[in-house]
């Protein structure tokens, strides 16, 4: 397998994973009828780490 093949694939093994934390999220989130800023900054901030290491595999 080619570096950048392995890396398209870690690429979108990592966007797979901040999809599946957004889902894993979401549902939780709107079942309450108030929600932290806290847990929503965690969720965020999460996502974000997910997508910035997606974004420095590929550059």
């Amino acid at each position: 397998m080619s570096v950048e093949l392995e890396m398209k694939s870690t690429v979108g093994e990592q966007v797979a994973e901040a999809i599946a934390l957004i889902d894993r999220g979401l549902p939780v989130l709107v079942k309450r009828d108030l929600v932290a800023a806290g847990e929503v900054t965690d969720l965020l901030l999460d996502v974000r780490m997910l997508l910035a290491a997606a974004l420095a595999d590929a550059g």
